[in-house]
């Protein structure tokens, strides 16, 4: 994306408060393609071959639809009704419609110097079907299809959207499903239920999912509560938060820990000496990962740049956030000054963050959290039995996979340990459908699997169970339970002599 790290983020917006505004992260829409970019003036915007600034986007509302003019200007568009004279006259079918490739007229050259002139798409469009041999022969369906593809090449159409859990998991499972480990957008809201994820909540997160789960709870709990992201690594990724858009005050009730520095803390050895063994901070270590995207991004790009269906341009879906920008909370400022005030200001930056990280693990050692949310690439198992150690009792858990085996294997250790109820296991089923009239029908393509959910809820655990010198003791109440009907079976025949 798009996204400078110089700037401190969007303002936050007031109630009712529809309108782009600049610095705003928005989403860009055409058909069923999304990207996800940073509004700035005289900044240049290259989306599905089409490279425009966003400078005429700034005071219109949200879902208001542009057109990309001469010069890469953004015009709004007007809502036109589609004149009836294009499809009135068709054919019964196609069968006798034969695919030579000679029923246009107009060549590539004609449609080139078309473009030269100014034309617009629409335009374009309407002498496309003018001098086409077999479009009157085609049936009204036939018709429709033929003219969305015509206008999906021709006419550079663009919508502005609001960033949203469900469109940002839309946008990454289409374009980029390896950085979320696969996960399917009706998975994510799955978590989001079984997770009972609500404001006012203390949650506990873990994911590698490049942030995306830590914004969709961060948007359902709308700045109330507090969340603890555990992150392995130098720092945590939040490339796919940053494009939320959440004003400052939804960051000051979200705390980071180190994954590393979990068992010490389970164990009582943590102190505030190991945090300042750590060689990088979140910040320098998020510079890193998003230099080494921006170096992948143009290969890819360049190699996808024939494909026009997205459906089959995968790789090129790293533009939606080549260029996202960390977490405010986190930017590294650019050395414009003297070396010494940059030193300085680091380490302000990193004596902050060491503070930020005693403050969640004072709210770990608590050990009251309502609920857990797991989803990584790393096996589940060990992150699982010791981040429940951290939950209160009858509160939910959620785990993601995107294979089963490793869930299945937590499953069986999470009975064998105790201390769990309700384990389920599952797998959503999802198939989109077309739904037009006279011709609503499922999809022909659709997702083979959106991964794994292991859920649950905690409960306290049995003394008995948990600590064996306690055996004795149990075998002594089992005993006298089972002497209790021999003593009313002795009772019954001294009452009836």
């Amino acid at each position: 994306m798009e996204c400078s790290g110089e700037q401190s983020g969007p303002e936050p917006q007031l109630p009712g408060d529809h309108r782009i505004r600049d610095g705003d992260f928005v989403v860009l829409k055409r058909e069923d393609v999304f990207k996800a970019v940073q509004v700035q003036r005289r900044k240049k915007v290259t989306f599905e071959k089409q490279w425009f600034y966003l400078d005429n986007v700034i005071g219109h509302s949200y879902g208001t639809t542009f057109e990309v003019t001469s010069g890469g200007s953004l015009q709004p568009t007007k809502k036109k009704e589609e004149p009836a004279s294009e499809t009135k006259e068709a054919g019964t079918d196609n069968r006798n419609i034969v695919d030579d490739g000679k029923s246009q007229k107009l060549t590539q050259d004609d449609i080139k110097a078309l473009k030269d002139k100014g034309i617009k798409g629409e335009e374009i469009v309407q002498q496309l079907i003018e001098n086409s041999t077999t479009f009157r022969d085609k049936t009204e369906f036939a018709q429709d299809k033929y003219i969305k593809k015509k206008k999906k090449k021709y006419e550079a159409i663009i919508t502005i959207v609001k960033p949203s859990t469900r469109i940002l998991s839309i946008m990454y499972y289409a374009r980029e499903p390896g950085k979320i480990n696969h996960m399917r957008y009706d998975t994510l809201a799955q978590m989001l239920t079984l997770g009972n994820i609500h404001a006012g909540n203390k949650m506990i997160v873990m994911e590698t999912c490049a942030g995306l789960v830590l914004g969709a709870m961060m948007e359902r709990m709308g700045g109330f509560g507090s969340i603890i992201q555990l992150y392995p690594g130098g720092g945590p990724v939040r490339a796919a938060t940053t494009c939320f858009g959440f004003p400052k005050s939804f960051f000051s009730s979200l705390y980071e820990f180190p994954l590393n520095k979990v068992d010490s803390l389970l164990n009582g050895t943590f102190s505030a000496e190991m945090l300042s063994s750590e060689p990088k901070d979140s910040a320098s270590v998020e510079e890193s990962n998003e230099a080494l995207e921006e170096k992948q991004t143009p290969e890819q790009e360049n190699e996808d740049s024939m494909a026009e269906a997205p459906e089959n341009n995968h790789p090129k879906e790293e533009e939606t956030v080549e260029i996202i920008s960390p977490d405010p909370e986190y930017k590294e400022p650019k050395q414009k000054g003297s070396k010494r005030d940059y030193n300085q200001e680091k380490q302000r930056r990193q004596e902050e963050q060491r503070k930020r990280h005693l403050e969640a693990a004072a709210l770990l050692s608590e050990r009251n959290a309502d609920g857990l949310i797991v989803a990584s690439r790393f096996h589940p198992t060990p992150l699982l039995l010791s981040l429940l150690d951290f939950v209160a009792p009858s509160r939910p858990f959620v785990v993601y996979c995107q294979y089963k085996e490793p869930l299945l294997e937590c499953y069986t250790k999470l009975r064998e340990r105790g201390g769990v109820i309700n384990l389920r296991l599952s797998e959503t089923w999802l198939r989109n459908y077309q739904v037009l009239p006279d011709r609503s029908h499922p999809k022909l393509l659709m997702s083979g699997g959106g991964g794994y959910l292991l859920s649950g809820f905690t409960v306290a655990m049995e003394n008995l169970k948990a600590d064996p010198s306690l055996k004795s003791n149990s075998s002594t109440l089992e005993s006298h339970k089972n002497e209790e009907p021999a003593a009313k079976k002795r009772k019954c025949p001294e009452s009836d002599s």
